[in-house]
């Protein structure tokens, strides 16, 4: 009996051997791909041209060529107005999943709510705003702002001024309320860190760049700049250099494209705390095929998801640090 016990043993042993030689269908596969042909994703960029949203649309237009669905962008070119315009007229052509990057936390967050009603899913990146949708992905600013803060109380401690400026983006952006923040919850526990200017700069390099050499005229011995954007802040770099002070630390952050390596290099930004593009647009792709194959109602899920972080600096710079378009897969 054990024998033949063994016997059918290793029969079954060789049968199962010869299926899998053989292959065997997913079950799930086509299910899986079927369920994304003929959907639409549309984006509303604040505005396209910047390093962020190219990126962006890039991976995000890859992946729905692959999987059948269909992608379309509605430039707002950095108008609150022209945004809720486009987003007023994709509620009425229904796409599947909405991917907004909100100016600030109010202008859109109506038509948000109307567009989750109206059966479409909503996902927000990198700028939230102040009503919740279905998903959020991007940078965790709170987190990003207590990074920043705590590498301009590293380098402007004990035997320097203390003197610091902050540069602030559109003060009515998520990014800019909740990194400033997270500068707060650290600098707080730093009294000899003293912030002598904090200011908008509204987003525009030329801003951030007179707003820097006006301080510069009123504290020549600054120790350190923290901005919130790094194409803002080559602004602040540029009004560094002209004052022969490029000793001043620049503390800033972005998607981590070339320009931030490259400055980092040239010795124009100190310190670049980055959110990482690539990665950006696979947690975008992931979140996309999520929504579409869950069978909840728009508006039902409210999922967030925290994109890491890195930090560039001179010692951890390598030639992957960056992106370029060419680069991202």
């Amino acid at each position: 009996m054990k024998k033949l016990t063994a016997s059918l043993a290793a029969l079954a042993t060789i049968w199962g051997a010869t299926a899998h030689a053989q292959g065997i269908e997913d079950p799930s596969r086509n299910g899986y791909y079927d369920q994304f042909k003929g959907k639409t994703v549309a984006f509303v960029p604040a505005a396209m041209g910047i390093d962020l949203t190219e990126g962006w649309a890039k991976i995000m237009q890859r992946e729905a060529d692959k999987l059948g669905m269909t992608f379309t962008i509605r430039d707002a070119q950095w108008s609150s107005d022209v945004g809720a315009q486009a987003i007023t007229s994709l509620i009425s052509e229904k796409p599947d999943v909405m991917v907004v990057h909100n100016p600030d936390v109010q202008s859109y967050a109506r038509l948000l709510k109307k567009a989750e009603k109206a059966g479409i899913k909503v996902l927000q990146i990198n700028m939230k705003s102040a009503y919740a949708t279905d998903a959020y992905v991007g940078a965790d600013w709170v987190g990003l702002g207590e990074q920043q803060a705590q590498a301009a109380v590293d380098l402007c401690g004990e035997g320097t001024s203390g003197k610091v400026q902050i540069v602030q983006g559109m003060l009515t952006a998520a990014a800019s309320a909740y990194t400033m923040k997270g500068v707060e919850n650290i600098l707080s526990k730093h009294p000899e860190i003293q912030v002598v200017s904090n200011q908008p700069a509204d987003w525009d390099a030329t801003k951030a760049r007179n707003l820097t050499a006006t301080v510069l005229q009123q504290h020549g011995d600054l120790c350190a700049s923290i901005g919130f954007w790094d194409v803002m802040d080559t602004g602040t770099a540029a009004a560094l250099k002209e004052a022969g002070r490029e000793d001043v630390h620049v503390i800033t952050s972005g998607g981590g494209a070339q320009m931030a390596c490259d400055n980092v290099e040239a010795g124009l930004f100190d310190v670049v705390i980055s959110y990482d593009v690539p990665t950006q647009g696979s947690d975008l792709n992931a979140m996309i095929r999520t929504l579409i194959q869950q069978e909840t109602d728009a508006g039902d899920t409210k999922v967030t998801l925290y994109s890491p972080t890195k930090t560039i600096t001179k010692d951890t710079l390598t030639g992957g640090s960056c992106w370029t378009l060419d680069t991202l897969q």
